[in-house]
């Protein structure tokens, strides 16, 4: 960031409470702005939602994750830390069922790609595919805006079933985590036409071939260290307070504060201080996310992302073949996203049914012998529900003191890539808020009779 004539002199004391992937962004940032960064996590690691955990000696995730090329500045980051660009496998968008049906993307700009995906599509008819090329042209002309209070479902009410089920909907629960009927339309528009208009590779599948501490958070930390900023973990903090021009944390000074933990954290630290932000926060409402970790040694997918079909026993909407990726042969991971009702059900239902769905949705001879269940693990506050006209809360919430997360006001979804943006974003507006309160100051003290000057 640029010195602002009018902004402090010297770094400035910068406390970051919570050590997620907005966390770790804002943290990064403020380095690179000369400020003093004190980065406070809750947990034994970083990461956040977004972390590794270890399973029989095997380094996976809390939960899959995949990203898509249009997370320009979650790439950036990464690549600024130093993290191996090898981290991700980078493929044209693909949504294979495993008896072949779905669309492949080729090699070419994303929207004309995404017409000649569709045109190729194998599962549907010729009236299916103009159906769905002109629903999307006139969304393209619209300028992928719809009306605020139209779900997903509304949207997309005239496509022909079997684009709806083959398509929209799991891309839908991919991309939002929230079913159809619930999801806003108007944020699944703006994953369009960021990965359709978002220039070459926007619409590639970035799939990790390591787990997530190794992805970002433990490079992100690394470099944090190297740079002098003071990192603590296993802390929680327990209360903010406002001492002139700044903040105290637990008693000790900051010029400002970036809260980057969970919407409820954030809610309890300020609810003493702006009942009416920590009220919009504590509102949200959460879809979970489910993984089942699978082993079957001998077994490959015939892709490494496949979708799967979903039914009354079938809750599963993906499947990730970790030996495709370079990661441990034999191991894969089913993902449940919009997993209210398996969550309900129990873990151990939940991972019987996905086994089931296992045996039953793959040609014979898929596995060669009947795949276990390695871990069973539920994130069951992974996303907010992207709902139409959801009020989220602003980033900023007093004069230095300002939030960070998936979870604020924007027109993304809760994603790693909106995660980052609002860490980086988070440290821009304290440095706008905190240079107009040292306008303001200074012009009122020029304003002020000599009287008062003295």
């Amino acid at each position: 960031m640029d010195r602002d004539p009018h902004a402090p002199q010297g770094p400035l004391r910068l406390a970051i409470v919570g050590g997620g992937w907005a966390g770790l962004a804002a943290a990064v940032e403020a380095v690179d702005a000369g400020h003093a960064v004190t980065l406070i996590e809750l947990s034994a690691q970083w990461g956040g939602r977004a972390r590794g955990v270890e399973i029989e000696g095997l380094a996976l995730d809390n939960g899959q994750h995949i990203l898509i090329g249009a997370y320009r500045h979650t790439l950036a980051l990464m690549a600024r830390v130093g993290a191996d660009p090898d981290a991700l496998a980078r493929r044209p968008l693909e949504l294979l069922y495993p008896d072949g049906r779905g669309l492949r993307m080729p090699a070419a700009p994303a929207w004309l790609g995404f017409g000649l995906a569709v045109l190729r599509c194998r599962g549907w008819t010729l009236a299916e595919r103009v159906a769905l090329l002109r629903a999307a042209t006139g969304w393209a002309l619209a300028g992928f805006a719809c009306d605020p209070a139209w779900t997903v479902a509304r949207l997309c009410h005239a496509l022909p079933p079997p684009v709806r089920e083959l398509l929209i909907d799991p891309l839908c629960v991919a991309a939002l985590n929230t079913p159809a009927a619930e999801a806003s339309a108007s944020v699944l528009l703006r994953v369009l036409r960021d990965a359709l208009f978002g220039g070459a590779g926007a619409a590639d599948l970035l799939l990790p071939r390591r787990s997530l501490a190794a992805l970002l958070p433990e490079p992100a930390a690394c470099w944090l260290q190297k740079a002098g900023a003071r990192l603590q973990t296993g802390r929680r903090v327990q209360a903010l307070a406002r001492e002139g021009a700044g903040w105290r944390v637990d008693g000790e000074a900051f010029d400002a504060v970036v809260l980057a933990c969970s919407a409820a954290e954030s809610a309890r630290l300020v609810e003493p201080l702006t009942p009416t932000w920590a009220a919009q926060a504590q509102a949200l409402r959460y879809e979970p996310i489910v993984t089942v970790y699978m082993r079957c040694p001998g077994a490959r997918l015939p892709s490494p992302m496949t979708a799967l079909l979903q039914g009354p026993r079938a809750p599963a909407q993906f499947a990730f073949d970790h030996g495709a990726l370079g990661g441990a042969a034999g191991v894969f991971a089913f993902v449940v996203s919009g997993a209210r009702p398996w969550v309900e059900a129990g873990l151990a239902a939940t991972g019987a049914a996905v086994l089931e769905q296992a045996a039953t949705s793959f040609a014979p001879g898929t596995w060669p012998q009947p795949p276990t269940v390695l871990r069973v693990l539920a994130e069951k506050r992974a996303t907010f529900r992207c709902t139409p006209g959801l009020d989220r809360p602003a980033a900023t919430i007093a004069p230095g003191l300002v939030a960070a997360g998936d979870y604020i006001a924007g027109p993304y979804p809760a994603t790693l890539e909106g995660a980052v943006r609002s860490g980086e974003q988070a440290v821009a507006a304290l440095r706008s808020t905190l240079t107009h309160a040292i306008h303001d100051a200074l012009t009122d003290e020029r304003t002020a009779p000599p009287a008062a000057r003295r």
